[in-house]
């Protein structure tokens, strides 16, 4: 079904084709016995599927990545179609419009995006609304991406992430800091050690004062360095958060086919060209760290022979994005069917 309309789709602007897709779904499921049609044709359930990660319980460990859903307005629509886990975001406190359109780009050579959103998004506090507003999440597990404004000053950074995780504290199962994007002028410079160590630990003393802590986990980008990876890894041990997401989109061009016009577009890679090094990262992680802590591996995961080898690297749960626009919806249960046989 998906073969038939993705090439309508792929004839608008990736960002229109975006709000016409989850636009549509979210009217399609308001149609009597839409929702129970989607669920038998796209969820697949079975208890070798769950996964206990960083304490708590996942129907299967295949999650729809932060971007997505940047707003929580599709969470019901998208459950319907079998994730186990889906994570809104990137959440800023104010609202903000991003950076100038176009941008974002299909590479349709090379099966991949390049965005430069910019954090668009309506503010944390539109977010944590609709997650109050909530009927049922049916066990569906949630994460709350944070980030900071564009206007902020790194040197006040955590006080942006500070306001993101108490509002959307009571509304989400675990949190991811992103200091990875590429498309927030001086973001990236937050991983190092000095200032994420600080902005990680002040967040764990903030969590560590609720009568339910939630797991903090960091998302990392596909482009640091083994001693910055060892780095990570000294970080994750010292702040005792729970985990690590890798990889988030790339900005190195190496090896792709597309156009050079669309190549030079400023933004993250996404897609196919992450696909090695987002599994080379998760590895490198799992390894250095002899498995201290669990990763979620996301970055090219177009299939579920991608899924496994991101899991056979060390990864708990896995992550798309990209690959769930190129392959459709059906990708997360041929995903889960695959990870079945391969028991």
């Amino acid at each position: 079904m998906y073969k038939i309309v993705k090439p309508l789709f792929f004839s608008l602007n990736p960002e229109a084709a975006h709000h016409t897709v989850t636009g549509g779904l979210q009217r399609f499921t308001k149609i009597w016995g839409a929702k129970s049609l989607l669920k038998n044709l796209y969820t697949v359930e079975d208890k070798r599927l769950e996964r206990e990660v960083f304490g708590l319980k996942f129907k299967n460990p295949v999650g729809l990545a932060a971007g997505f859903d940047k707003n929580a307005a599709y969470i019901e629509e998208m459950a319907g179609l079998g994730f186990g886990f889906i994570e809104i975001g990137t959440v800023t406190p104010r609202p903000q419009p991003g950076n100038d359109k176009p941008r974002m780009f299909r590479l349709v050579a090379d099966e991949a995006l390049i965005n430069r959103m910019g954090f668009n998004n309506q503010g944390a506090d539109v977010a944590a609304g609709r997650l109050k507003r909530l009927k049922n999440k049916n066990g569906l597990i949630i994460g709350g991406n944070i980030g900071k404004n564009k206007v902020t000053p790194n040197e006040e950074a955590v006080n942006d992430y500070i306001y993101c995780f108490n509002a959307l504290f009571d509304y989400v199962d675990y949190f991811v800091v992103n200091v990875s994007s590429p498309n927030t002028p001086g973001l990236r410079d937050l991983q190092e050690k000095a200032p994420l160590t600080h902005l990680l630990n002040t967040l764990q003393k903030l969590n560590e004062q609720k009568e339910s802590p939630k797991p903090i986990l960091l998302k990392i980008a596909p482009d640091l360095t083994d001693s910055q990876l060892d780095d990570i890894v000294d970080i994750v041990r010292d702040t005792h958060i729970a985990g690590v997401i890798a990889t988030n989109t790339t900005i190195s061009r190496e090896g792709l086919q597309s156009e050079d016009a669309l190549v030079q577009e400023a933004g993250g890679v996404s897609g196919k060209p992450l696909t090695k090094r987002s599994t080379e990262v998760v590895r490198y992680l799992a390894t250095k760290s002899n498995g201290a802590f669990p990763i979620i591996g996301v970055g090219g995961i177009h299939s579920a022979a991608d899924a496994i080898e991101k899991l056979e690297a060390g990864a708990a749960l896995v992550q798309v994005y990209t690959g769930f626009i190129y392959e459709g919806p059906a990708l997360v249960s041929d995903i889960c069917k695959g990870l079945l046989k391969n028991k």
